[in-house]
C-alpha cells in the first residue's frame, strides 16, 4: 500500500457508501419484514444520505418470498434527489418488472467462479452471460443504468483463488457490451488487504472511464480493513449493508456485508466526506432487531460512535474527594 498518509487523513475526500441491506441483508432473513416496514427503511436509509440504495430483488416469489413486495417497495418509497434507487433483476423478466417499477439502476449479477455460478444461478457462465447481455440491450433501450455485479472476484469457496486475467477477463466482456457501472464482489469473505489493493488498482489503471464499486464480507474480520485498502488504492464506492445484515447460502460461516453504519463511522472519524448522517443511520439500524427477530452484528449500534461519552460512577464526587486528601 502507499507510504503517504492520504489513507489516514480523508482530508474530505468524496466516498459513496451504498446500501444493499434491503437486499442483500434481508433476502437472508428467515422472518418476513412487512412492505410499510420496508418502505421505511428505505426513507430512512434516504434522509441519512446514502448516495446509492438496492432496494429490492426483482426475482420469483417462489425464489426469494421475503422480496415478493419488490413492486410496491420501489413503486411507494420517497425517492431522495441525489440517491440513485437500485434493483436486482435476474432476468428479462425481472428487468420488465423493474423498469415498470421505475428502478433507477439495474443490478445484474453472475461469477467469475464457474462452479459458483452453477451453485448459485443454476447456469453455466455462458449462459449468465448470454440472458445478461439481452437485459443490458432492454435497459439500454430504456434508457436505464445498469451495474453488473461479479461474484466470487477475491476467490471462490469451492474452487480457491481466481485468477486475476479470469476476472479481468469478465469486466471486459461486459465493458464491451457497453456497460459502465462494475461491482467487484468479495461474496463469501475470502479478500485480504494486499490482494484488494493489488486487484483495485490495476482494475482502476485498466478502465478509468469505469465506475467500480467494491463489496466486501466481514466473514473473517477484515472486512473494514479492505475498504481502507481499496481506498488506498483509488476506490470510492462501496456496498455496505444495515447493521451488517446478510451472507451467502454456499458459504457456510459467512456472514454479513460490511456494516453500514461501522464503515460511515470509520470513515468520518478519518476526515472522508460520506455525506452520511451516522446518528439517523445508527437510528435505521436499531430499528431491525425487532423487524428480523434477533440480534444485529453492528458495533455501532451496540456501543455508539467513538465519542458517545458515559455518566461518571454515582460515587465519583466521593472517590475524587478521597484521592485529593492523599
Amino acid at each position: 500500500m502507499s507510504s503517504s498518509n492520504t489513507i489516514w487523513q480523508g482530508a474530505g475526500r468524496r466516498i459513496h457508501l451504498q446500501e444493499v441491506g434491503l437486499r442483500d441483508g434481508l433476502q437472508m432473513e428467515k422472518a418476513f419484514v412487512p412492505t410499510a416496514d420496508k418502505i421505511a427503511l428505505c426513507d430512512a436509509l434516504s434522509a441519512a444520505g446514502l448516495s446509492k440504495i438496492e432496494v429490492t430483488s426483482f426475482t420469483s416469489p417462489t425464489a426469494i418470498p421475503a422480496l415478493k413486495d419488490a413492486e410496491i417497495v420501489m413503486r411507494e418509497i420517497t425517492r431522495r434527489p441525489g440517491t440513485v434507487y437500485t434493483a436486482l433483476v435476474p432476468n428479462l423478466r425481472g428487468a420488465e418488472r423493474a423498469i415498470e417499477s421505475r428502478t433507477d439502476e439495474l443490478n445484474l449479477v453472475m461469477s467469475v467462479s464457474s462452479t459458483h455460478n452453477i451453485a448459485n444461478l443454476r447456469m453455466t457462465q455462458e449462459q449468465s452471460f448470454a440472458a445478461l447481455a439481452q437485459v443490458i440491450a432492454l435497459a439500454q433501450g430504456a434508457s436505464v443504468a445498469v451495474n453488473v455485479s461479479l461474484s466470487c472476484v477475491f476467490g471462490c469457496p469451492m474452487e480457491g483463488d481466481v485468477p486475476e486475467a479470469q476476472v479481468f477477463g469478465w469486466v471486459q466482456r461486459f465493458v464491451d457490451l457497453g456497460v459502465r457501472g462494475i461491482t467487484l464482489c468479495d461474496t463469501t469473505g475470502m479478500a485480504h488487504p494486499a490482494q484488494v489493493h493489488a486487484l483495485t488498482a490495476a482494475a482502476r489503471a485498466r478502465w478509468p472511464g469505469v465506475e467500480f464499486t467494491l463489496h466486501f464480507h466481514n466473514t473473517r474480520g477484515m472486512g473494514l480493513a479492505n475498504v481502507l485498502a481499496a481506498i488506498d488504492a483509488g476506490a470510492d464506492r462501496f456496498d455496505a449493508s444495515l447493521g451488517g445484515l446478510g451472507g451467502c447460502p454456499y458459504a457456510p460461516g459467512a456472514s454479513g456485508n460490511v456494516c453500514s453504519e461501522e464503515v460511515a463511522h470509520a470513515l468520518d472519524c478519518m476526515g472522508y466526506d460520506t455525506g452520511v448522517d451516522l446518528a439517523q443511520l445508527t437510528q435505521a439500524a436499531l430499528r431491525l432487531p425487532a423487524l428480523i427477530g434477533h440480534d444485529i452484528p453492528s458495533q455501532i449500534a451496540k456501543a455508539g460512535p467513538r465519542l458517545a461519552l458515559h455518566p461518571v460512577p454515582a460515587d465519583f464526587d466521593a472517590i475524587r474527594t478521597r484521592a485529593l486528601a492523599r
